[in-house]
């Protein structure tokens, strides 16, 4: 089992810098996660490159 990366995200909503975890196990993903300020919800696309450094792209859930 790996081991889980954080990575600091930007709410699209209230703009508050946040600490996500995201899994390399897992080479492509997509899901929502409330935010932890203002609990709306934040559409998360989450992939990894070959050296398993995640690229997130945070989004409104109604974009």
């Amino acid at each position: 089992m790996s081991a889980l990366d954080s990575v600091l995200i930007q709410c699209p909503y209230c703009w508050e810098t946040l600490d996500i975890s995201v899994d390399p196990s897992v080479a492509e993903q997509e899901y929502v996660e409330d935010c932890q300020v203002c609990c709306q919800p934040i559409v998360l696309h989450v992939t990894f490159d070959d050296n398993l450094t995640p690229q997130v792209e945070a989004r409104a859930e109604n974009e």
